[in-house]
């Protein structure tokens, strides 16, 4: 997706890491410190498949334990290397500190093409590479937390949950050595969706921020707002449904592997979702235009562009002709280093990925929370709050039968008044308040320092000097 001259995704990290800490007063060491990665791990494995034995090649890369455990997700695909582990554990550690998730930043893969192999087969396949992986402590419930990243979801997390506890069966906090994992499983309510959501609070965040909007070229809400989505997976389909049945956003571009779709009237999400599962992608869906090079729908007008799959799908190629004002990257490095200093210069607003895209990671957070004190949220204070809620009813319907026509309760407000909040809600009720007290952080480096003039800057500020806090509390 990149042309030649392209800074590699690990050189684009490093490239704006470098941006950030020019603006900084750090000493070098400390500096070196918070960049270099700690360890990184390679092991490959046999497995006995189909009568003979095959090699998977995997890593697990620990980027910064100035907290721990270290937190990051375990993809499954083909494009998983070295560099790519390294630099997506960097971006966890800059993650976790932007939005104040108590965990240093990892990153793990396992070079392999899921849709190669049954069912059967991936588990005994994710079995090996996590027993690989936990004999070595990386993975821990207090020392290195996996998630779902691509090409893994629930499926995979619980078959590392399972074979972590038989591997440790007196480990009383066993289940939270990795999150992710279905609700049945010991997940959270909210964790699928988590990523997708926290896209859609992101995008709310900034258009309270008048000063940002402004800078973009925009104004009004988010109602009315066309938006092109790259990569219609759990978070790109998340963030496109809650956009549009409860923003008033309109979808009219969808890209996927085999081309894309687009309708200026608006795209049925869920429609064009269950499309693709059935079919494997967009190609022959009735409801819209199909375009065979998908690419080229990320430079057509629309009012944010939501890039939530691959790597580096904006670049230097295509850079100039993207007429997006607004860009949220709800994928891990969508915009390369060149086309960023390009799109800056054009005045483009991109809301960065290491906020964007925190969901997942701030939701984990809460699973793991709930996982160590071994109980679900809201289930000691849900009662004791319809109870209280109780006795304002009870109060007004006295008053109603007072006043007669004069006042009554509004028909739904007893209703709605009276339940408590359940896990799902308070799961949501956290995430939103993550996502917005990140911003207004970021937001204020970006409008009040003369030196920033943009948002992954600012980003990068925030959390590199959280981190380097960490490590001088520490003495370093």
């Amino acid at each position: 997706m990149s042309t030649p001259n392209e800074p590699s995704f690990r050189e684009s990290v490093d490239i704006m890491f470098n941006r950030a800490v020019a603006l900084m007063d750090l000493p070098p060491g400390l500096e070196e410190k918070i960049r270099v990665c700690n360890a990184t791990y390679t092991v490959r494995f046999g497995v006995r498949l189909r009568g003979q034995i095959q090699t998977f090649t995997g890593y697990r890369s620990v980027h910064s334990e100035h907290m721990e455990p270290v937190k990051g997700g375990i993809r499954f695909a083909l494009g998983v290397n070295q560099d790519e582990v390294e630099a997506l554990a960097a971006l966890m550690t800059y993650k976790c500190a932007l939005v104040e998730a108590p965990f240093g930043g990892s990153k793990g893969g396992l070079h392999i093409d899921p849709r190669e192999y049954d069912d059967h087969e991936m588990e005994l396949i994710t079995r090996r590479f996590a027993y690989e992986l936990i004999k070595r402590d990386m993975i821990n419930p207090a020392q290195n937390v996996p998630a779902p990243d691509m090409g893994t979801g629930e499926r995979e997390m619980a078959w590392i949950a399972d074979q972590y506890k038989r591997m440790n069966t007196t480990d009383i906090n066993g289940v939270a050595c990795v999150t992710g994992k279905p609700t049945n499983a010991g997940g959270i309510q909210g964790r699928t969706e988590a990523t997708g959501r926290g896209v859609q609070y992101a995008l709310r965040e900034f258009f309270r921020d008048r000063d940002g909007v402004a800078k973009a070229g925009m104004s009004g809400t988010l109602d009315g707002k066309t938006v092109v989505v790259q990569g219609l997976g759990n978070v790109g389909y998340h963030a496109a449904k809650f956009l549009t049945e409860e923003d008033g956003c309109k979808v009219v571009g969808i890209i996927e592997r085999d081309g894309a779709l687009t309708d200026p009237r608006g795209l049925d999400v869920d429609a064009v979702r269950n499309w693709i599962a059935r079919h494997g992608g967009v190609s022959g869906y009735a409801d819209g235009t199909y375009v065979e090079d998908g690419a080229v729908v990320l430079e057509e007008a629309c009012d944010i562009l939501l890039p939530a799959a691959l790597e580096g799908v904006i670049n230097l190629g295509n850079a100039d002709r993207i007429k997006a004002p607004l860009i949220i990257e709800a994928a891990n490095g969508p915009v390369t280093a060149g086309a960023d200093n390009i799109l800056r210069d054009k005045g483009t607003v991109i809301i960065p990925d290491m906020y964007a895209n925190a969901g997942g990671v701030t939701v984990s957070y809460f699973e793991w929370v709930k996982n160590l004190s071994h109980i679900r949220f809201g289930r000691m204070q849900r009662r004791q709050e319809e109870a209280r809620h109780q006795l304002v009813v009870d109060e007004l319907e006295r008053l109603s039968r007072h006043l007669g026509d004069a006042w009554s309760m509004t028909p739904d407000f007893k209703q709605k008044y009276l339940r408590g909040a359940d896990e799902l809600e308070l799961v949501r009720s956290g995430l939103d308040d993550t996502m917005r007290a990140a911003y207004q952080s970021m937001a204020s480096v970006w409008h009040d320092r003369d030196d920033v003039d943009d948002l992954r800057t600012a980003a990068y500020l925030v959390a590199i000097g959280k981190v380097a806090d960490s490590y001088r509390a520490k003495g370093l």
